[in-house]
């Protein structure tokens, strides 16, 4: 068996930006709620022509590849596993985005596991690259989901977070000669959880087979994300979340050998800021070992490597021998986590 190492990775975030006070202003939220409590200073949004998921993608495609020292043409898979919300319906933009950058010896598909796919789409293709069947792997994630929010749908409040970017990850097989000394990162092991009683809490009403799109849907707004029983979804949530978030972490640190009291620094997703404090605090890391994505909000699976280039930028990322955790969660609701052993 194989090791397997992240060898670079890339962002990219749009420039136009939404301000707290300017989500304040739309949903009628006081603003000290959306900064402070929603924890939205502010995110970056697309414009309605430019930036798609695939435009996205393929930035930081270009960004990760250069990182990692490697060429398109090594790559054996590109997997796109970001929003399902994207350039066209019913399309792979995973084959798209290798198309774009002249990955032509890689084959490419999609996953989703939605806000909790960096993690999840790791531990699946760091199986192929121990097994020996792939050695060079492209994983992308991106997202503009906050074109489908409804500032007035006050059931939908907790998505006021989504904003907009994209990440990229190379992975690499130690078949490769010379990948561990091109590291970022050792790759470990992985763990998640789903809850299916949360399948259809939130929803996009139109646009799938139940409700094709129509006339009578456009006008009646159901194009944007909706929370039919949202009292009901927050009790239920408040109950599982936090011990289903530690469940995966424990048992991804215990499959790699370590536990809580090893851990340095947790790339998680965005969310409110008591939830992500009281989260990091369980986890024994502090403010210390965490980046809190409030200036870039929700930006689905990119969230992961968003925070760990955020933390880096600023001079706190992780460093060498640090243990780090790749933590999220997605509608539907599915809690994952992988863990990684950083070098400098």
């Amino acid at each position: 068996m194989h090791d397997v190492h992240l060898t670079g990775f890339g962002t990219y975030v749009p420039d136009e930006t939404v301000t707290g006070e300017q989500i304040a202003d739309r949903s009628g939220i006081p603003e000290t709620v959306v900064v402070e409590k929603m924890g939205i200073r502010e995110k970056h949004v697309c414009l309605p022509d430019d930036d798609h998921v695939s435009d996205m993608s393929v930035v930081a495609a270009e960004k990760a590849i250069a990182d990692a020292g490697c060429s398109p043409g090594d790559l054996d898979l590109v997997l796109y596993h970001g929003s399902e919300y994207k350039d066209y319906v019913v399309w792979n933009a995973a084959a798209h985005v290798a198309e774009r950058i002249g990955a032509d010896n890689a084959y490419a598909h999609e996953s989703y596991t939605l806000c909790a796919g960096a993690p999840v789409a790791i531990r699946h293709t760091a199986a192929q690259l121990r097994t020996g069947d792939i050695d060079t792997a492209l994983l992308l994630g991106a997202s503009r989901e906050e074109d489908l929010v409804d500032y007035d749908n006050d059931r939908s409040s907790f998505m006021f977070n989504f904003g907009s970017g994209a990440s990229a990850m190379v992975l690499e097989s130690t078949a490769i000669e010379g990948v561990e000394e091109r590291s970022c990162a050792r790759v470990l092991k992985s763990a998640a959880v789903t809850d299916g009683r949360f399948a259809l809490d939130v929803i996009l009403p139109a646009g799938g087979s139940k409700h094709p799109p129509s006339d009578e849907t456009v006008s009646e707004g159901l194009h944007t994300l909706d929370v039919p029983n949202h009292e009901s979804m927050k009790e239920r949530l408040a109950a599982v979340s936090l011990p289903n978030f530690l469940t995966v972490a424990d048992d991804a640190l215990e499959a790699s050998g370590y536990d809580r009291t090893d851990l340095d620094f947790v790339a998680l997703t965005h969310m409110k800021r008591s939830f992500h404090e009281l989260l990091i605090d369980e986890l024994g890391v502090g403010s210390e070992g965490s980046y809190y994505l409030d200036a870039f909000g929700h930006a689905q699976s990119a969230d992961q490597i968003l925070a760990i280039d955020a933390a880096l930028d600023s001079g706190d990322g992780p460093t060498d021998g640090d243990v780090v955790l790749f933590l999220a969660a997605g509608t539907g609701y599915t809690w994952a986590a992988t863990v990684l052993e950083w070098r400098a």
